[in-house]
C-alpha cells in the first residue's frame, strides 16, 4: 500500500505542481492563449471544483492568482519580491472563468481566452488528501486518518468506535501550540493561515495568500480559518477563500451556504459556525 499512496501523491504532484517545470499545470500556464489544450480527468476535476468554489465565494477563492503569488516571492521557484513585478501586477484584478478559462469536460480540455497563471495552491494539496484516502479504501480499510500537514481526512472513527481527536494551532508564528481539538469521525478537515508563511516586501510583512478582488496579498483581521466538509479538496479551498474574505464576512457565509468553520482573529478571539467543538477559545 506504501507504492501505491506515494504514487498517488507523485501523480498529483506531476499534475498541479507550481513547483514542476514540466507539470501539466505549468505546461498550461505558459502555452499561447487560444489553443485547446488536453489535461488528466484528475486535474481537469480539481479545475472544476475549483471555479464552482470561487463562484460560490464570491469570488475570495481565485486560481488565477499565478502571477500575483510569483511577483511576491511565493509559488514555485520561490525567489525575492519582485518590486517591478509588483508595480505592473499588483492592483490588477484576477481573471473571469469563464471569459479567460474554458473547460470542455466531457473533452478533458481546456483553452485561455486571456493570458493567465493558474496556481492550485489552495485547492490541490486537499485533492491529494482525498487521493490518499480513495488508496487506503481500495486496500479495504475503512478506519483511517490520512493528511498531509494541515489537511486530513477520516473514512470513520477509530476501531474502538472512539473519534480521531485533531488539534487546533494556535495561530502564532513563534509557538506550536494548541488552541484545542476537534472530534472528527468521517469527512475531512482543513486549515488555513496567514501568520507563518509571508514576506518582507518595503518595510511591511505580506502573506503569501493573495485577494483577487483587489489584486494584492490578504490583510484582514483574520489569522487562520479552519474548515470542515465531505471532501478534503473543499476543505482546502474554502479555507483559502475564508482567509480572503476576513472574519466577519467569512463567518456570515459558513453560517448562510458555506461548510461549517471555526476562525481564529488576530486579536485571539475564535468565531464558529460549527454545532459542537471542544477546547475553543
Amino acid at each position: 500500500m506504501a507504492a501505491d499512496l506515494q504514487a498517488a501523491v507523485d501523480r498529483v504532484d506531476d499534475q498541479m505542481s507550481t513547483w514542476k517545470p514540466n507539470s501539466d499545470l505549468n505546461r498550461i500556464n505558459a502555452a499561447p492563449v487560444g489553443r485547446w489544450l488536453d489535461a488528466p480527468a484528475e486535474l481537469m476535476a480539481v479545475l472544476d471544483a475549483a471555479l464552482a468554489i470561487g463562484q460560490a465565494s464570491g469570488g475570495a477563492f481565485d486560481i488565477g492568482v499565478g502571477d500575483l503569488v510569483r511577483v511576491f516571492g511565493f509559488g514555485g521557484g520561490r525567489r525575492r519580491p519582485d518590486a517591478a513585478g509588483i508595480a505592473a501586477t499588483a492592483g490588477r484584478p484576477s481573471f473571469e472563468p469563464p471569459k479567460t478559462l474554458e473547460l470542455d469536460r466531457l473533452g478533458r480540455r481546456l483553452r485561455k481566452h486571456a493570458a493567465l497563471s493558474l496556481d492550485l495552491s489552495g485547492i490541490a494539496k486537499g485533492y491529494g488528501v482525498d487521493e490518499l484516502a480513495r488508496v487506503v479504501e481500495a486496500h479495504g480499510i475503512g478506519s483511517y486518518l490520512v493528511g498531509i500537514d494541515g489537511e486530513m481526512r477520516a473514512g470513520c472513527a477509530k476501531p474502538d468506535g472512539r473519534p480521531w481527536m485533531i488539534g487546533h494551532e494556535r495561530p502564532d508564528p513563534d509557538a506550536r501550540d494548541l488552541a484545542g481539538l476537534f472530534e472528527l469521525t468521517a469527512g475531512a478537515v482543513a486549515t488555513s493561515g496567514n501568520y507563518r508563511h509571508t514576506a518582507i516586501v518595503g518595510d511591511r510583512r505580506v502573506s503569501h495568500t493573495m485577494d483577487p478582488r483587489s489584486g494584492m496579498p490578504v490583510d484582514n483581521d483574520l489569522a487562520s480559518a479552519t474548515v470542515f466538509a465531505l471532501t478534503c479538496m473543499a476543505a482546502d479551498a474554502w479555507a483559502t477563500a475564508f482567509m480572503v474574505l476576513g472574519a466577519d464576512a467569512a463567518l456570515a457565509l459558513a453560517r448562510r451556504c458555506g461548510p461549517p468553520a471555526v476562525l481564529v482573529r488576530r486579536d485571539g478571539a475564535t468565531l464558529s459556525s460549527l454545532d459542537r467543538a471542544t477546547g475553543l477559545g
